[in-house]
């Protein structure tokens, strides 16, 4: 099959494009899907310059989130069939354990994430356990569709489950043009919150106003910290940050009495200084969010398929054109997500 395999840790120039490589298998509980679209993540761009402690074995084949057309089940497989339009559930896990037949599939000792040591979607076919099939949203391409199962579900995480959002609550979104942040003040306008969000352009920061955020700050041209203290003199209630290093404390300064940090994320970097009196004074919540449990991801398709949350597809690119993808990317010359057709 048509594949585009990493050979090896660093630049783009190390995604290359074969022809022949192997066609997956699917054992009885699997299913096997012709993709037709995969969009990116910056954990692909993390993955491949081996900025991880995670490793996968080379070479490798990245892709997260994936979306296609079923073309075979296994032999124990039921209520999938070939011919169905699907969207993957990026997470995988053990299946068995405490916490995946709790719902905290997350949790499991076991957790991948397709495409981190798994191989991924940047290839013709993958195979995935049937658990991990959801029906494609009808309303939606299948680049539609490839756009929101991580981002979303991460953030479904992190407002509803860990911040329990409500329509009261005053919710800082970083990087509001990236696909966590474009997930983010979609999510927090469907709770009724009221949504800051930081670009880093006036484009970018219009396009959020159009998306539904009530405010936007120019992260490059203002204090961040300052203008929301400005705005709301307690802080606010929320803030979700997937930036790292550069963003971490002044999101805690941000926050009123009581406040909550979800993290994900490390783009500029993972470490970060706290000053824990400022911490446990203020009662603020410091809350750590890894994707979600993978039955959120049926309540987020409901809501696409309604039309309550919309896709934000930037741009496409073919699936030979994956280095031109990754450059785009990482440049942050996107709104909403990067997908390449397969």
């Amino acid at each position: 099959m048509r594949a585009v395999i990493l050979e090896n840790f660093g630049g783009v120039e190390n995604l290359r494009l074969v022809e022949d490589f192997p066609k997956p298998q699917i054992k009885e509980d699997e299913v096997l899907i012709r993709v037709k679209a995969v969009a990116l993540n910056h954990l692909d761009i993390w993955v491949r310059t081996g900025a991880l402690a995670i490793k996968p074995e080379l070479p490798h084949i990245l892709g997260s989130d994936i979306s296609g057309v079923v073309e075979k089940v296994g032999s124990l497989v039921r209520d999938i069939k070939e011919g169905d339009e699907v969207v993957v559930a990026p997470g995988l896990s053990c299946g068995v354990c405490y916490e995946c037949q709790s719902g905290q599939d997350n949790h499991c000792r076991h957790y991948d994430i397709i495409g981190l040591r798994s191989k991924g979607g940047y290839a013709q076919y993958i195979s995935v356990p049937a658990r991990n099939v959801i029906k494609k949203p009808k309303n939606l391409s299948f680049e539609e569709a490839s756009s929101y199962p991580l981002t979303f579900l991460t953030v479904w995480n992190a407002l509803v489950n860990k911040a329990h959002i409500k329509p009261y609550h005053r919710v800082l979104i970083w990087g509001g043009s990236s696909g966590v942040g474009v997930a983010g003040i979609q999510l927090a306008k469907l709770f009724g919150a009221f949504v800051i969000a930081t670009v880093g352009s006036e484009e970018k920061a219009k396009r959020c106003l159009e998306l539904g955020a009530d405010m936007v700050i120019n992260h490059y041209q203002e204090d961040v910290v300052k203008r929301v203290r400005e705005l709301f003199k307690e802080g606010v209630d929320i803030v979700v940050d997937h930036v790292g290093t550069q963003t971490f404390w002044k999101s805690v300064e941000c926050l009123k009495r009581g406040g909550k940090l979800v993290f994900f994320g490390t783009t500029t970097g993972s470490q970060a200084q706290i000053d824990i009196r400022y911490i446990f004074v203020r009662e603020i919540e410091l809350l750590g969010v890894y994707m979600g449990p993978r039955a959120d991801l049926f309540k987020i398709t409901e809501l696409f398929e309604r039309g309550l949350l919309k896709p934000v597809v930037d741009k496409v690119f073919p699936l030979e054109e994956a280095q031109e993808a990754h450059r785009y990317l990482e440049e942050s010359r996107h709104f909403g997500k990067v997908v390449l057709k397969v």
